[in-house]
C-alpha cells in the first residue's frame, strides 16, 4: 500500500492507497515542534488502531509539505522507521508532468502543483482548483495541462480568528449554516458573512479567472478541494465537482511517475 502525507500549514491528512483507491485517511494538526520519532509513533498508532485495515504493508511513501521545519522531521521519519520503503518527496528536481508558466515556478507551493497534476488526470484541463485550506489558493490549468498561475485569499479559519481578535464583542462561532442571509442576531450575522461572504468571493474570482483561461469560460471544470470546502459547497455557484483527496491523488500520481 501507498501512504501519502500531505502536510499543510494548519493540517496534514495522510491516506492510504490500496491501487488507484484510497482504503483509510486521517487529518491530524500539524505541529512545527513534533519530532521525526512522534510523527512515527503517531502515523504507527493510526494504523494500527484502524478498523478498517486488517494488515498494512506500506510499500512506497509520497509526501509535499508547505511547511519547511516539518519537511525536515518527515525525512527523518521516513529515512529512520520507513528506510527500505521508496520515498518521493514533492520538491524541485522531482518529475510532475505538469510544466509551470510562472515568473518563478520555485515560489509555487508543491501542494499547488500536486493539485494541478490530479485534476488534469481526473477531469482535463481547462480546470481551477479551490482548496479550501489555511488560506483559499485558486490554481488555474490549461488546456494542455499547464500550470498557468492564480490567486490566493486569506482562508475561512483566518478570517474567522481576525474577527475575535479586532472585534471586542465578536466571537468564535459554529460554522454552520444560518437561517437567512439577512441575520436576526450577531452569531448567525457572523455566520452569514462567512458562509455567503466566501461563497460569493470564489464565484467571483473564478468567474474572473475563467474567462482569462478560455475563451470559452464554460469548459473550464471547477474542482473544489481541502478541509473546508463543504461549508460552501452548497453555497457557491460555480463548483462542479468536490474532490476531497484531490492532493492524495496527485501525490499517488507523481510516485508512479518518479518509481515506475
Amino acid at each position: 500500500m501507498l501512504l501519502t502525507i500531505d502536510v499543510g500549514n494548519t493540517h496534514t491528512v495522510l491516506g492510504l492507497f490500496e491501487g488507484t483507491e484510497v482504503i483509510e485517511h486521517w487529518r491530524i494538526n500539524t505541529d512545527p515542534r513534533r519530532t521525526a520519532d512522534e510523527i512515527a509513533v503517531v502515523l504507527q498508532g493510526l494504523v494500527q488502531q484502524s478498523p478498517l485495515l486488517v494488515e498494512t504493508d506500506i510499500s512506497g511513501i509520497a509526501l509535499c509539505s508547505t511547511v519547511p521545519s516539518v519537511l525536515h522531521e518527515m525525512r527523518e521519519m521516513c529515512r529512520r522507521y520507513y528506510g527500505d520503503v521508496p520515498a518521493v518527496i514533492v520538491e524541485p528536481g522531482v518529475k510532475t508532468g505538469v510544466p509551470v508558466r510562472m515568473d518563478n515556478p520555485k515560489e509555487v507551493g508543491a501542494d499547488r502543483i500536486v493539485n494541478a497534476l490530479a485534476a488534469v488526470h481526473t477531469h482535463g484541463g481547462p480546470a481551477i482548483v479551490v482548496d479550501f485550506g489555511t488560506a483559499t489558493t485558486f490554481d488555474a490549468v490549461s488546456a494542455k495541462g499547464e500550470y498557468v498561475g492564480g490567486a490566493i485569499a486569506p482562508g475561512i479559519e483566518i478570517s474567522i480568528d481576525a474577527l475575535s481578535v479586532r472585534g471586542a464583542q465578536l466571537h468564535k462561532i459554529e460554522l454552520v449554516r444560518p437561517r437567512n442571509v439577512i441575520a436576526k442576531n450577531t452569531v448567525e450575522a457572523l455566520q452569514s458573512g462567512i458562509i455567503f461572504g466566501f461563497a460569493g468571493q470564489v464565484d467571483g474570482l473564478v468567474e474572473r479567472m475563467a474567462e482569462e483561461l478560455a475563451p470559452d469560460p464554460a469548459e473550464v471544470t471547477v474542482i473544489a478541494t481541502g478541509g473546508l470546502a463543504p461549508l460552501v459547497l452548497e453555497e457557491a455557484r460555480c463548483i462542479d465537482v468536490y474532490e476531497p483527496w484531490l492532493t492524495l491523488i496527485g501525490l499517488r500520481l507523481i510516485y508512479e511517475r518518479n518509481t515506475a
